[in-house]
């Protein structure tokens, strides 16, 4: 580490000692995500060429959209780079729930069953399913659709025969590869198809749904090269390399895709309409820095593992775990610790350092949440971040870094909010 940082941040002199330690502690960890990045890397530069992208992909169209260019190049360098029959990528998507939700409502009618093969789903695809929020909301339940789902170990590992019994009769098995506000570990595409085998043993036409949101080019492969029939994701997390400002793809099986595309278009149309708006470049340029930039998130979050483990904090993943996912989790032990950490990367972002995050009652979820996110595209969560529900244990999610080095300068940051309030001792 540069001592020189400390003549432009004010670090104590034992937290500079602990972070060039730590940062020398992750040198093996760091060279193992470098070797995906580069791989990941050529994967995507080989779909870019081989679907022939050119200057007049960028170009919008508006209307209708129809013929645009750029919008059928984008589906097939996307499916491409994600090992998928086909792909749907748009900007219309506002968020990862809200392409989950098309998926689920498009593959899905009424007397179908769901089941969640990995406990219960991200708080806010709660009330797209049906299990919390107002009945008659227009909910998967209220069309009919039945629910039901299998939960983990105690040490967040999938129950694998329960799984095989669960999915007979289902129309979908669903994976959430990510942990949301849980402390189990993300899964690995090794762990998915796992479960992927497990659910055909039981129901060998079941679908493979998967939430991949925070795993993409965190492996070498996607879920979809082990068995997964539909992944989804949002382009303002890792897919979108921190350039796209909105959007959300869905890939897989042709078939399901297309019928994705009508429940987000309207039946008979599907992918063949759609502006785009002049929005194809970034989403491009987006996936071509994804796999480096997903790099530097992860080696963010794992400088950060080691560091505040080595503050005496309960950290997951540790820095040489198998990762499925960019996020680092935090078990911080008390509010005033939790809401200290968000202050410290707050005041590391390159957008509304001066803001002092405060928890608030977010929509989609039950408990208050706090987020510290000052971000070039408002709630990117591949750029630096930390959230927390205000609840037991305690624990903050943190994600992100578009560089490592702004990464890394933020988790720093966060461990000197926390020296500063006497919150930890070093």
């Amino acid at each position: 580490m540069n001592s020189k940082i400390n003549d432009i941040y004010n670090f104590s002199p034992k937290l500079m000692e602990l972070a060039e330690k730590a940062e020398k502690n992750c040198a093996g960890a760091f060279e193992r995500i470098a070797s995906v990045a580069e791989y990941n890397g050529a994967k995507v530069l080989k779909a870019f060429s081989d679907n022939k992208v050119s200057e007049p992909c960028f170009y919008g169209s508006t209307g209708y959209g129809y013929g645009d260019m750029g919008r059928e190049v984008i589906d097939k360098v996307f499916a491409q780079a994600l090992g998928a029959e086909d792909a749907l990528v748009r900007f219309n998507f506002v968020s990862g729930t809200h392409a989950l939700s098309v998926a689920l409502f498009g593959v899905l009618r009424t007397g179908d069953k769901m089941i969640s093969v990995t406990g219960k789903p991200y708080d806010t695809l709660e009330e797209v399913i049906g299990i919390s929020g107002k009945p008659g909301n227009g909910s998967l339940i209220d069309y009919g659709v039945k629910y039901g789902q299998v939960e983990l170990n105690e040490d967040g590992s999938p129950k694998y025969d329960e799984i095989t019994e669960a999915v007979k009769g289902a129309k979908i098995a669903y994976i959430q590869r990510s942990r949301g506000y849980s402390l189990r570990g993300a899964f690995t595409v090794s762990e998915i198809e796992k479960m992927i085998k497990a659910a055909k043993k039981g129901n060998p036409d079941v679908i493979i749904m998967v939430d991949n949101c925070y795993g993409e080019f965190v492996e070498e492969c996607e879920p979809t090269a082990v068995g997964a029939d539909v992944i989804i994701g949002s382009l303002i997390k890792n897919a979108g390399g921190g350039i796209a400002r909105t959007g959300g793809y869905i890939a897989g099986r042709a078939d399901l895709v297309e019928l994705c595309s009508y429940r987000l278009t309207c039946v008979g149309m599907g992918k063949e309409v759609g502006c785009t708006l002049g929005m194809n470049r970034e989403m491009l340029l987006g996936l071509f820095f994804a796999p480096d930039v997903v790099s530097n998130a992860i080696k963010t979050s794992a400088f950060a593992s080691e560091l505040f483990t080595m503050l005496g904090f309960e950290c997951s993943p540790r820095k040489d775990d198998a990762r499925g996912d960019i996020i680092t989790a935090v078990k911080l032990g008390n509010e005033e610790k939790l809401t200290a950490f968000c202050r410290g990367i707050q005041k590391g972002a390159p957008v509304d350092s001066f803001v002092t995050p405060e928890a608030w009652d977010m929509p989609g979820y039950s408990s208050q949440v706090i987020m510290a996110a000052g971000a070039f595209t408002n709630g990117a969560s591949i750029e630096l971040s930390a959230d927390a529900p205000i609840r037991e244990p305690f624990a903050v999610w943190m994600q992100g870094g578009i560089t490592y080095t702004s990464g890394k300068l933020g988790v720093m940051l966060a461990a000197q909010e926390m020296i500063d309030g006497g919150l930890i001792k070093i």
